[in-house]
């Protein structure tokens, strides 16, 4: 299809972003064939824009296309059908090279299992994404010991996983997450493994990353958890249900 001889792939690489919107999807379905023919719409033509400085919670039950939007947004899968921008720059048609650089540049990642390397130190843990870009190691070093020490690690950098609390844990999870200064922080149940007082503590460390100006979106299905942000956005049947202020801003 085409507009004046423009294509539609065209338009949509000229489309101009507002540049407060750090987040903008449009149309976005996302369908996996399971075989025999049969196939699951996981998402349904969602449209979303998050602005800089944002901090939303993504909310929705098994199964309801939360974890897929997550994913989408995080740049680990590519929509079936539908555009996304981060940042202005369209994501959704770039291949995984190009996907793989966004995600290290652009995305911070907090998960609800920590994914850390069980045999390396806190500090080396952080580093990570500083080898990968290719950042020298002592500015590497510099940056991952000055970011554990914002998470309130400076006394246990050298401690692997199984010496730390699982607050200690997770803690190292968010610096690895800040350590490339990026865009978003997409935390995917990041109190899942932790107790309650724990747990509120993370979300305590949440509440200063974003008044520091990071955005922030947090993937949950507990309803007070998700209270913390200050918009909540529901899914169900891979469709947005509703999109609102959380209780702490009404």
């Amino acid at each position: 299809m085409a507009l004046n001889g423009i294509g539609v792939a065209e338009l949509e690489q000229t489309k101009v972003i507002p540049p407060d919107d750090v987040i903008v999807v449009e149309n976005l379905w996302r369908t996996y064939d399971m075989g025999s023919e049969q196939q699951v719409q996981a998402l349904r033509g969602v449209t979303l824009r998050i602005r800089h400085n944002e901090y939303v919670a993504i909310m929705g039950p098994s199964g309801s296309g939360k974890s897929t939007l997550m994913n989408l947004i995080g740049c680990l899968d590519t929509p079936s059908q539908g555009s996304y921008w981060l940042n202005g720059q369209l994501v959704s048609d770039l291949d995984d090279d190009q996907l793989a650089r966004i995600r290290n540049k652009e995305i911070g990642f907090v998960f609800q299992t920590f994914n850390l390397l069980a045999r390396a130190s806190a500090l080396h843990n952080v580093e990570l994404p500083l080898i990968y870009n290719g950042t020298p190691a002592l500015e590497r070093i510099a940056r991952a010991k000055q970011t554990l020490s914002e998470v309130g690690l400076e006394s246990r950098m050298m401690h692997k996983p199984n010496e730390l609390s699982g607050g200690q844990r997770q803690r190292v999870a968010i610096a690895r997450a800040l350590v490339n200064n990026p865009s978003i922080i997409l935390a995917d149940e990041p109190t899942g493994n932790l107790d309650s007082k724990t747990g509120l503590e993370i979300m305590a460390l949440f509440d200063q990353l974003h008044a520091r100006g990071n955005t922030i979106v947090l993937v949950t299905h507990e309803a007070d958890i998700a209270q913390f942000a200050h918009r909540v956005v529901h899914i169900r049947d891979g469709q947005i249900f509703s999109d609102e202020p959380s209780a702490r801003r009404r």
